[in-house]
């Protein structure tokens, strides 16, 4: 009987020793597979997927899009000026007779994640049927009309609908029924006649604002216009603040008291199952050299980006008011935070060659800058 009890005993232990052995067989494999599954997702992306790492590297490693440097990239530009039918002379200077070509091979590198290249046709699939609006000044017009030239280059024989009016213009590929749209508004709150001349009222969005309304994609932007002055140029008499009719008042308190308005509007009205928003961040100007150590500079005659990724001249603080307003907001709001990286590209702007005489500092060339910030949004509607 003991014999039989110690055989007994031998058999149950290596039974259960082959069934342990196995599981952990299986569960080696699992892992295995495990990790080449990861590894054929970063292989895809690197391949030019490029989805699927940027989204992994903002969960694992808070990929920062805006923060980065920029490199010299020959397969830069995105198209060429005189085949897009959308840009406005103001921004096509090579048409203007810029002799320089090489602020055009610049890409935008991050840090810490990878940029997929923008793909209009995947844009415009992604996007069938769907309505898109940028809203704000002529650096939203500089915006608006990259991106139509954008996909316009990837898909040149698509049929478009182009209609240029104020406030409301509109660019429709029609093969995929995606409009994008302009409405210029540069304050984003209201500008009203009333018995004392223009008015601007830091409280009031009214006029027009429906036209935001049910879209699928808002992309806001103001602050050119709040610098402006002179009744001319800034297209108000008073500013109207709460029940105070005022001349004048400071410009950083009157945006910040505007785009408070504006805010409160997104959350009473945008419905967020239906419509992301973002905020385009704060374009800068280079009328002052002495912001990247050339004080009897402009942008007039600049060749190249700064170096590295911080700018001398350091942050704007209207930019730290929209970082303040967007967290006080209840609706998601992404902020497209290209100053910085706009700020190195003193070498961007028209300067002389916008067609109208002057020296432009404030916007952009086209092909140019506002194709990277466009490349930008693409990567953050990846995410």
């Amino acid at each position: 009987m003991g014999f039989k009890h110690i055989s007994l005993f031998l058999l149950l232990s290596l039974l259960i020793l082959t069934i342990l052995s196995g599981a952990g067989q299986a569960l080696a494999s699992g892992k295995k597979q495990h990790v080449s599954q990861r590894n054929k997702t970063a292989l895809a992306a690197a391949g030019g997927g490029g989805k699927e790492m940027l989204k992994g590297r903002k969960q694992t490693s808070g990929c920062n899009l805006f923060q980065g440097r920029w490199v010299f990239d020959a397969s830069y530009p995105f198209y060429d000026s005189s085949t897009c039918p959308f840009i406005d002379g103001e921004f096509d200077c090579l048409k203007f007779g810029r002799p320089d070509k090489q602020f055009l091979k610049y890409s935008w590198l991050p840090d810490s994640c990878t940029v997929p290249r923008f793909d209009g046709e995947a844009f415009l699939k992604k996007w069938r049927g769907k309505r898109v609006m940028f809203v704000g000044d002529s650096l939203s017009l500089n915006m608006w009309e990259s991106l139509g030239c954008m996909i316009h280059s990837s898909v040149p024989n698509t049929k478009t609908t182009f209609l240029k009016r104020t406030p409301l213009s509109s660019l429709t590929f029609q093969e995929y029924d995606v409009t994008l749209f302009l409405y210029r508004t540069p304050y984003l709150v209201d500008i009203s006649k009333e018995s004392v001349g223009r008015v601007l009222n830091l409280g009031a969005i009214e006029d027009g604002a429906d036209a935001w309304k049910n879209m699928d994609l808002l992309v806001f932007n103001s602050w050119h216009w709040w610098t402006h002055t002179g009744v001319q140029s800034q297209g108000w008499d008073f500013i109207r603040d709460g029940s105070s009719l005022t001349r004048d008042m400071d410009r950083l308190d009157a945006f910040n008291k505007g785009l408070t308005t504006w805010g409160q509007w997104i959350d009473q009205n945008v419905n967020v199952s239906q419509t992301r928003v973002f905020f385009q961040g704060i374009s800068p100007t280079h009328y002052m050299g002495r912001e990247w150590n050339e004080p009897r500079k402009t942008c007039n005659g600049q060749m190249q980006p700064l170096t590295g990724s911080t700018y001398p001249g350091g942050s704007l603080p209207a930019a730290s008011i929209v970082s303040r307003v967007l967290s006080s907001m209840r609706t998601p709001v992404y902020l497209l935070d290209i100053t910085t990286l706009s700020q190195l590209r003193k070498d961007a702007h028209p300067s002389t060659y916008g067609g109208d005489g002057g020296t432009d500092c404030s916007h952009w060339c086209l092909p140019g800058l506002p194709d990277t910030w466009n490349q930008l949004l693409y990567a953050a509607l990846s995410i």
